[in-house]
């Protein structure tokens, strides 16, 4: 039912149906999504509605879609409306005799509070009953100074009082809603939740999107994403006095003709009814794989039945909207499928923000998106499943992981009572493909120098940290690293959360172990903490290292185990800080790691946004490389402790090595030479093989420019590459003694133009 345009707001028309009526209710225009459990003032309206209208047995609120409140609900509100209607018209509670038969001093404040309480009766029910105890033990309370004339008229008001608890006390909704009493504050809506969830209808989401564009906005941009049979339109635009840019989204389901959307909201309505248990979100590609199947064969099935013809595309296409809409996460998938997003954040009250997000070209950015709180609560219960982690008042924060095929994002969702407005959703999308140093260079994020230096400190089985504010870059730079770690080698990943490119390296062949952890927010759970991770790590053989993040406790396993020498590879993980004494100062004063564990770190790598002079983007990039010298005793910065290999040079927005790092005066790269025959004692001879992994990244990426060949920027190239420069350099050594630039380049090179052409091919 829809209404034109022009018909007052709040207005409403009545049809008849099979098996009662149904009531739509105009809320065109609001600046609100109409919903009975958060608004006081919608249940107010809606009872009046009932009082005027007693036979309804569904109530429809009209907006852009339809909000379905099924009979169910309805009968819980017909009890409350009957009972004021009995309360006001036969039992006359507000009439003089009722609230003083003696017609005492107290009947004007008596009517005034009744009157409240039929007021709050209609606009919060709960509120109404627990005031309604809160007066009656007042005037309870009282009794003992009341004096005797005037006693049995008290008594008299008080069993009115009584009479209206035990009424109210005896609805559904008052019964039901006991066992969430425990939680229940004065003013708060929370419990109404459990009850009053609106169906949709004919549409098959909550979340509201803008499809018009913006007025006094310029075009900047216009591109595609998604699947083949699943395009979504994404527009840029900016408004001069507007220092974000926009972002509109326009999804395939938002532009279907009336027809396969009443496909899909039939569809729908039967898949509700089969929605997967909570043990099916255990491997929830399969579930995913197999509802699109069953959604396909539906959708083909009611196609039929109403004479709409759908192509094979067609069809595809509506399962995968009807798919997201069901056991899916809406219209967060649509904007996962965007490579260029960053970072997806929704903002508590979840339905009064829009969707902000962080694009790779256009940084910070609103959208035409608006949650609904019914598909926060939605998802969150999803993450509940597939994470097997809690999320309620006394866990409210919730650290896990989402894949979607390729796409891949790491998911912090937080509630009450840390979020006082309700829940809100931090969503950190990965790339599909890991970062490489190459793609790392194209972006200018490092340059190649300081590639080779990195790739060079990773063969040598250095301790690493790699140090950063949030949205820095630190997990990409550290998956990157692991690139480096030659596939002989084996790999021990230690994660809370999935977000280490573990699985693209399993396809490169490389021997790599992965470790869920507790995270370190949680209280209890049945994953064992990061600590014990680490100590359990050691006991399944030498492997390189890597911990996806350095939180809290585990900080003392991870020194330990590197002081006792129980890691003879690579050691690498992040943390934040935003300096090397930034690190020094969380592991030690923060994290308890004594001081002279601290040691054990070779370097520390610090990645940071840097921001340009007009304030409007942030680049990522590297700004300095430090190594952990071992002299000092109780502060590294005061007693030299720190020193500089790579230090960035804001002007020319470039990595430059340090006067150490050229002199040769560097402990942790001369420990590295001393164990390689021809390096110990020759400074020249390790420098030039830093060199030469720069280069060689560099060439990666000039050839990739000149003949528009990204792909062999990615992992897979990558790990080929490597592979082939360990190869030339072993066989040079063993030709000439040492593997310098001048013999091992132009080999490598030779290989590469070969193997471009394969590619190309």
């Amino acid at each position: 039912m829809l209404f034109k345009p022009g018909t007052p707001l709040y207005s409403y028309e009545v049809q008849r149906e099979a098996g009662g009526q149904a009531v739509y209710v105009n809320y065109l225009g609001a600046s609100f999504v109409p919903n009975l459990a958060d608004n006081p003032d919608i249940m107010n309206r809606t009872f009046d509605l009932l009082i005027e209208s007693p036979d309804v047995s569904r109530i429809v609120f009209v907006q852009q879609r339809n909000y379905n409140y099924s009979s169910s609900q309805i009968f819980m509100l017909q009890e409350i409306a009957n009972l004021y209607i009995f309360l006001t018209k036969q039992e006359k509670v507000l009439s003089p005799v009722k609230l003083s038969i003696s017609n005492t001093e107290y009947l004007s404040h008596r009517y005034n509070d009744v009157a409240y309480l039929l007021i709050t009766l209609k606009r919060d029910p709960l509120a109404c009953y627990f005031e309604l105890e809160r007066f009656i033990g007042e005037e309870k309370a009282n009794m003992s100074s009341t004096p005797p004339e005037l006693k049995f008229d008290k008594v008299s008001y008080i069993r009115v009082l009584e009479r209206f608890y035990s009424l109210l006390g005896n609805t559904r909704l008052i019964i039901e809603s006991e066992k969430y009493f425990g939680e229940y504050r004065f003013g708060s809506r929370n419990i109404y939740f459990h009850f009053f969830r609106p169906d949709i209808i004919p549409n098959f989401t909550f979340t509201r999107l803008a499809a018009s564009l913006p007025e006094d906005a310029e075009i900047v941009h216009q591109y595609e994403i998604g699947e083949e049979e699943d395009i979504s339109v994404v527009t840029i635009l900016k408004k001069e006095e507007d220092t974000k840019y926009f972002y509109h989204l326009m999804p395939p389901e938002y532009s279907l003709d009336e027809n396969k959307q009443n496909l899909l909201n039939l569809a729908r309505n039967v898949l509700i009814e089969h929605q997967p248990k909570a043990e099916e979100f255990t491997d929830p590609e399969k579930t995913r794989q197999v509802f699109f199947n069953v959604s396909r064969d539906l959708l083909s099935e009611l196609s039929e039945n109403k004479g709409v013809k759908l192509t094979y595309n067609e069809l595809n296409k509506l399962a995968r909207i009807l798919v997201r809409h069901t056991i899916g996460f809406g219209l967060i998938e649509v904007l996962l499928y965007d490579t260029n997003l960053q970072d997806i954040v929704l903002n508590a009250p979840i339905s009064a923000n829009p969707v902000y997000l962080r694009h790779g070209q256009y940084d910070e950015c609103s959208t035409n998106i608006i949650p609904s709180r019914e598909d926060a609560d939605s998802w969150a219960a999803k993450f509940r499943m597939t994470s097997g982690r809690p999320l309620d008042e006394a866990n409210p924060i919730l650290d896990t992981d989402l894949s979607l095929g390729k796409i891949r994002a790491r998911i912090s969702v937080i509630q009450q009572p840390l979020s006082p407005n309700g829940l809100a959703y931090a969503i950190r999308r990965h790339r599909e493909d890991p970062w490489t140093l190459s793609l790392f260079i194209k972006d200018k994020m490092l340059n190649s120098f300081s590639a080779g230096l990195l790739s060079f400190l990773i063969d040598g089985s250095r301790t690493m940290l790699i140090a950063g504010t949030r949205s820095s870059g630190k997990t990409s730079l550290l998956g990157s690293l692991m690139l480096e770690i030659m596939p002989k080698y084996r790999v021990i990943v230690i994660e809370d959360t999935l977000e280490l490119p573990v699985d693209a390296l399993r396809k490169l062949k490389y021997d790599i172990l992965r470790m869920k952890v507790r995270s370190s927010l949680l209280k209890t759970t049945t994953e064992i903490g990061a600590d014990e991770g680490i100590r359990t790590s050691l006991r399944l053989g030498d492997s390189c290292l890597i911990v996806g993040e350095v939180r809290s406790l585990e900080a003392q396993a991870l020194y330990e185990a590197m002081r006792v020498g129980a890691l003879a590879n690579v050691v690498a993980g992040t943390i934040h800080g935003a300096s090397p004494y930034g690190v020094f100062d969380r592991v030690v004063n923060d994290l308890q790691v004594p001081v002279t564990s601290f040691k054990a770190t070779d370097c520390i790598v610090v990645a940071n946004p840097v921001k340009t002079p007009d304030g409007m983007k942030s680049m990522k990039r590297v700004i300095q490389l430090t190594e952990v010298r071992k002299h000092w005793n109780k502060d590294p910065e005061e007693e030299g402790g720190f020193v500089d290999l790579l230090k960035y040079n804001v002007e020319k927005d470039n990595l430059e090595a340090s006067e150490e790092l050229i002199n040769g005066d560097s402990e942790v790269i001369k420990s590295i030479a001393s164990g390689v025959k021809g390096w110990a004692g020759n400074w020249d001879a390790v420098y030039d093989n830093i060199e030469l992994r720069g280069r060689i990244k560099q060439e990666i990426v000039d050839v990739s420019e000149k003949l528009k060949m990204p792909e062999i920027l990615e992992s897979k190239f990558n790990a080929l590459s490597n592979n082939m420069f360990h190869q030339f350099s072993q066989k040079i050594r063993e030709e000439v003694g040492l593997p310098t630039s001048d013999r091992v380049f132009p080999v490598w090179q030779e290989w590469l133009k070969t193997e471009v052409k394969k590619f190309r091919v």
